[in-house]
Formats: structure tokens, C-alpha cells, sequence
């Protein structure tokens, strides 16, 4: 049955590849190179709803279509609480149960309405960050990404029903009017988590700085960004990026240069956001925290988002202290009443005798900081998950002979859009790197060697002053490619544009680019409002076609 199984997902796999990446889909037109968005091994030509699902010609190249439709089964289904089955060993705390409910059809998260926070709704991918405003550090009593639901007998970090959402409304200096007179919209979100939500609060945790206790902590929201195309990002030379920030270094056209955690006349080589030499300079996240991508956001999700274990991460996702969660939970006489059922279903006590002592308290908060817990995940399935991340490609570009669109690619340019949306890069020899050294043969992944593309992306951070900005201020400058398609993908009313959903469409995420006289952004912003509506029209398509 399962040699059957493993047959039909090859013949999906084959037939995806042949009927959605046909190289020369028409060959009576002369289409530009920026049609081919990925380039010959990443590009797909599917634009239907499923436009992001689909694997790269390099994928099948290299033999691995079977374990790309096994990582993509596995993305798309729910972990489950058991401790048996394929996808079983959510929890004890966690995020989501699937890379679905943060990517829906592989796009980004949707906009997500007022009100209460909905975090079991598939597709919203906008979540929590809680910090000190004043050091931008994540707070030590919750995880960098904190958990929402908790696996009985333990209680999710936070109560998801006291989260509630607002939109507030913003006014730039154009009091959001073009001198034709068309207006435009502009608005940002606040979050609101009482300390009553938070658990270890409720269990008596005080934070030594008192922050918890006086609500003065700052909770933001991020969206995911789409998952196609990641592995040709990281098929971009270290040498290649390492020369674009010193461009931007040398030619002094930022208003706030370059993030000093990454750049000091050189990269920096210490402190959280160092770049190791050995594994080149960051990639990936918003606030650039990962790269190489088998080590990067998609490695860490499929873990620490739904706290699957793994041979290579044999420890729980809890807090950014690793051990306030786990001390109030031992505490907790609910958790202890039910812990030894939880664990009698995971393990046994000649396996792990420490979790089955007379002392209940020790063994809850053993187990939950133990370093040495059993692999939920497979290791084949593991790969699966990462042949599917780096394979997964990127739809071409859309009406690329609109007479439209071209002039809005030409003013794109002229107004200097395209100095942080850098079109295009060209891969170098895409040799695999993996400072867990897991992955450690260049067979393991599909690569993306010596391929012109077009991400519309410097993979450099820059600051915009937004209302209610992102933690920091510093974003990596998002790729554009593939965005316009989200609304067909994922069904979303709003187009879900910026780090948190705020913009619903191109215009609102162009103006909120100049919404600060202090933003990298604002001089081309100026220059985009002045346009008539027929050229900011084009570039609109232009975008959307990309």
C-alpha cells in the first residue's frame, strides 16, 4: 500500500512539473528575461490558486519529486496531540499546528479583521511579538514567537480569547489626498494582551524589572512572508550580498545608513545578529535572525512553531529564559494531576525513569527542560519538509507584454524603487550549507546553480518610521515577487501588504513607505505622488504583475 502510495505522489509530482513548468510556454512571443522570475530551475508558469504549491524544474532534476510531494503532504496537514503517527507530538505549548495555518496555500498570512485575535482561524500568520520597548528585547517570561494553545494538562502561555486587535487610523503630511484629488487609506494595528492573559502571571511569576506587572511591555504583530522561493534566495553568493551593503554603505543615499548590528564598515562578527564567516551573511526573517536556510526560518518552524521534536532538537520551545514556563507549570496542581497520564502516552520509565519519580513537581519541570527528549519527527520526514521548503518555486511574471505594465516597470526605476527592490540577482554554485550538519551531501536539496532572478529584493535592512513600527525599526526589504497573486492564492479580501498587514494594497504599502520625512523611502514616495493617476496606475500593475 505504501509503495503504491510513494508511486502516485511521483506521478503528481512528474505531471506538476511537466504541465506547470513548460521553459518556453509560448513560443511565439518574445517574452523579457524578468518574465522568468526564478530563472530557468526556479520559475513555474501556473498562476491558478495553488501558484505558490508548485515545485521547481531543479526539484524533479534532481530526483527528489517523491520526497517534495511528501514534504508538501506534511506542510499541509495538522500536527496532532497523540503520540503516535506520522504527524504526531504537538506541543506541549504551541504556536500553530500547521504550516497551513500561517501560510495559506503558501502565501503569506491574511489580513486579519478587529477584534479578537483569531489565532485558530487558517491563515492568520500575523503573530506576536512582545518586547521591552526599552531595549527591543524579546521579554524573558514568554518564547520570541509565543504560544497560544497548551496540550492538556498544560495551559497555553497565553489565553488567546483576551487578545483583542484594533485599527487605528493615520493622516501623512498629504493629508492621504493626490493633487488630483483621489485618496488613499492609511492604517496600523494595535495589540492588546492584558497581563491577566499570561500565565506564569497568573501563577505568581514577577518580573524582576517589574515590566509584566505594570503592562509596560509592547506586543507588535508580524506577518509570514510567502515560503516559494526561498531556496533561490539562498542560492544568492555570500560574496554578492556582502558587496551590495557595502553599495549601500559607500554611496550614502540612505537617510539612516546600515543597521550597526550588521554593518561597521564591515560585518559585524559579534553580538546576537553576528554574521559567521563560515556561514555568510544573514538571509532570512525580518529582522534578518536566519540564514543559511537549513538553518533558517522554515528549519526553526517546523519545530519550535509547533514544538515537534526532531533527532537534531530533542528539546521543547518555552520561553526566551528556558525556565520560567517550565517552574510555574511544575507548580501548577492542575498540571500535576494530569502529568502522569501526558507522559505515560509519550514515554515509559525504564526509557526515562527521571519523569516518573515520587516528586511530581521535579518530573513536570525535568521533562519540559530536558535536552534529550524522544524525536516526535522522523528524519526522512524532516528532510521531506526541507526538499519541499527549497523547492518550491516561483510563479513567472503577468502580463509582461502590457504596454501598462512595462511603463510602470520603467517608472519603478526612474523613481529609485528599485535601489532597495533590487531586481535582480544572479545564484553562484549554490553549494549547501547547514551549520547543524544535518544536510551534508549536495544531493540531499534541489539547488539553483548560476540562475538570473528576480526577487526585487537588496536582502539588506532598512528603516521606514511607520505609526506603531516594526520592533526596531530595521526590515529586510521584502521581495516583491510572486505578491500580486496572494488574493487569488489565498481568497484574502485585502491584499495583506508590509511586516503586518496594515497596507490592503499597493497604494496604502507605497505611502506608508513615505508616511516619515525620516524614512529610507520617503524621496521616492514624494516623487510617486506627484505622478499622475495613469503612471501610479502602471506601476501598481507593474507591481502586481511581478
Amino acid at each position: 500500500m505504501k509503495k503504491n502510495i510513494c508511486l502516485i505522489l511521483t506521478i503528481i509530482a512528474a505531471v506538476s512539473l511537466t504541465s506547470c513548468n513548460n521553459p518556453n510556454p509560448n513560443p511565439e512571443t518574445d517574452l523579457p528575461d524578468w518574465y522568468y522570475t526564478g530563472g530557468e530551475l526556479g520559475t513555474t508558469f501556473t498562476t491558478t490558486t495553488n501558484c505558490f504549491r508548485q515545485p521547481t524544474p531543479a526539484t524533479s532534476d534532481a530526483g527528489l519529486g517523491t520526497a517534495f510531494a511528501e514534504g508538501d503532504n506534511i506542510a499541509e496537514k495538522d500536527f496532532i496531540t497523540t503520540a503516535s503517527g506520522r504527524q504526531a507530538g504537538l506541543g506541549p505549548v504551541y504556536v500553530r499546528a500547521s504550516c497551513q495555518h500561517c501560510h495559506p496555500n503558501y502565501s503569506h498570512g491574511t489580513d486579519i479583521p478587529a477584534g479578537k485575535y483569531d489565532a485558530f482561524h487558517q491563515g492568520n500568520g500575523t503573530l506576536l511579538v512582545v518586547y521591552n520597548p526599552a531595549t527591543n528585547a524579546y521579554v524573558p517570561w514568554l518564547a520570541g514567537m509565543p504560544q497560544l494553545f497548551g496540550v492538556a494538562p498544560f495551559k497555553a502561555p497565553i489565553n488567546p480569547d483576551m487578545i483583542t486587535v484594533s485599527w487605528n487610523t493615520a493622516t501623512d503630511e498629504h493629508g492621504n489626498t493626490f493633487p488630483d484629488g483621489e485618496t488613499y487609506e492609511l492604517r496600523y494595528p494595535e495589540v492588546s494582551i492584558p497581563k491577566e492573559a499570561i500565565y506564569v502571571y497568573n501563577q505568581g511569576y514577577r518580573d524582576p524589572d517589574g515590566l509584566l506587572e505594570s503592562e509596560g511591555y509592547v506586543v507588535a504583530l508580524e506577518n509570514t512572508i510567502g515560503v516559494y522561493g526561498t531556496g533561490l534566495l539562498d542560492a544568492i553568493t555570500d560574496e554578492d550580498i556582502i558587496a551590495q551593503y557595502q553599495k549601500e554603505a559607500d554611496d550614502g543615499k540612505l537617510k539612516n545608513g546600515l543597521n550597526p548590528a550588521f554593518w561597521d564598515g564591515g560585518f559585524t562578527t559579534s553580538g546576537y545578529y553576528r554574521n559567521d564567516p563560515q556561514w555568510g551573511p544573514k538571509r532570512f526573517t525580518y529582522a534578518l535572525t536566519r540564514g543559511p536556510l537549513l538553518d533558517a526560518a522554515g528549519a526553526n518552524a517546523i519545530w519550535n512553531i509547533t514544538n515537534v521534536t526532531r533527532s537534531d532538537r530533542t528539546y521543547h520551545y518555552l520561553d526566551l529564559n528556558g525556565t520560567i514556563y517550565a517552574e510555574y507549570a511544575s507548580k501548577d496542581k492542575a498540571v500535576q494531576d494530569g502529568f502522569e497520564a501526558y507522559i505515560s502516552a509519550i514515554t515509559t520509565k525504564d526509557e526515562h525513569p527521571e519523569w516518573f519519580t515520587a516528586d511530581m513537581e521535579s518530573n513536570i519541570y525535568d521533562f519540559l527542560t530536558s535536552k534529550s527528549l524522544p524525536a516526535e519527527m522522523s528524519d526522512e520526514d524532516y528532510t521531506a519538509v526541507m526538499v519541499w521548503h527549497r523547492g518550491l518555486a516561483v510563479p513567472a511574471a503577468r502580463n509582461v507584454t502590457d504596454e501598462k505594465v512595462q511603463r510602470g516597470k520603467e517608472l519603478f526605476s526612474q523613481l529609485g524603487c528599485d535601489y532597495c527592490h533590487r531586481p535582480t540577482w544572479t545564484t553562484g554554485a549554490d553549494n549547501l550549507r547547514d551549520p547543524n550538519q544535518f544536510f551534508m551531501s549536495q544531493s540531499d536539496m534541489p539547488r539553483y546553480q548560476n540562475q538570473k532572478i528576480w526577487p526585487y529584493t537588496d536582502m539588506v535592512q532598512h528603516k521606514l518610521y511607520m505609526e506603531n513600527d516594526i520592533r526596531t525599526g530595521w526590515c529586510r526589504t521584502t521581495p516583491l515577487w510572486g505578491r500580486g497573486l496572494h488574493k487569488k492564492a489565498t481568497g484574502d479580501a485585502s491584499e495583506a501588504r508590509l511586516h503586518d498587514t496594515r497596507a490592503r494594497n499597493v497604494i496604502e504599502a507605497i505611502m506608508w513607505h513615505g508616511y516619515s520625512n525620516q524614512s529610507d523611502a520617503y524621496y521616492p514616495t514624494q516623487q510617486f505622488y506627484k505622478l499622475p493617476k495613469e503612471d501610479r496606475d502602471a506601476i501598481v500593475e507593474f507591481i502586481n504583475a511581478i
